[in-house]
């Protein structure tokens, strides 16, 4: 259930923007836990990350539960000494993805940030690469491919960090297009599920 939620999620993004033929698209993977963030927290979750190198966009979508206490932020860090493993700071907007639901122990995010606006950014993390939006996407882009940046989602019990996970390269083109061919199936059960909701 939770992969079907984040494939609808990751086609929504990518599609916002894989239109044109000039498009070059970087997308990875992460499946996300509190063992991965260095504790015993039960919550898991899964994001895909979409680069479009031409438009400067990044595209995030992901969905979350199990959480022991209501979320508070969520974003990026980069770039770690070590790959997949480690700390760093944050890459991306502060405090948080702006719409990141706040409050909740489950849910679900999907936006699409523009690279070139220094309020995607951390300010410092565009001072630290170069003082530029485009080098702060270099840097990010880079540490992504290198396995040393993650995305996290922090808790009122967690502030630290609740659960986390490093992004993962999806292996070929072909297997996130085969994807996108699921996710109107996956859309039309996640639409389904919150009209039910909202009866009940």
């Amino acid at each position: 259930m939770l992969r079907s939620l984040i494939a609808s999620l990751a086609g929504a993004a990518l599609l916002s923007f894989a239109g044109g033929a000039q498009a070059s698209l970087i997308v990875y993977n992460t499946s996300l836990s509190g063992p991965n963030e260095g504790n015993a927290s039960p919550g898991i979750g899964a994001a895909t990350i979409a680069f479009d190198t031409v438009a400067h966009t990044l595209a995030i979508a992901t969905v979350f539960s199990g959480l022991t206490s209501p979320t508070a932020i969520a974003h990026i860090h980069c770039c770690t000494p070590v790959a997949g493993t480690g700390t760093a700071g944050v890459a991306t907007q502060l405090p948080s993805f702006i719409n990141f639901p706040t409050g909740v122990m489950s849910g679900a995010y999907a936006n699409t940030f523009d690279l070139t606006l220094a309020s995607s950014w951390n300010p410092a993390f565009v001072t630290a690469n170069g003082g530029t939006t485009a080098g702060a996407e270099a840097a990010l882009l880079a540490g992504s491919a290198a396995g040393q940046s993650y995305f996290n989602i922090h808790t009122v019990a967690f502030p630290a960090g609740e659960i986390r996970g490093f992004l993962t390269a999806v292996p070929e083109p072909a297997s996130w297009a085969m994807m996108i061919m699921g996710f109107g199936l996956a859309g039309a059960t996640l639409r389904r599920r919150r009209v039910a909701l909202s009866f009940a």
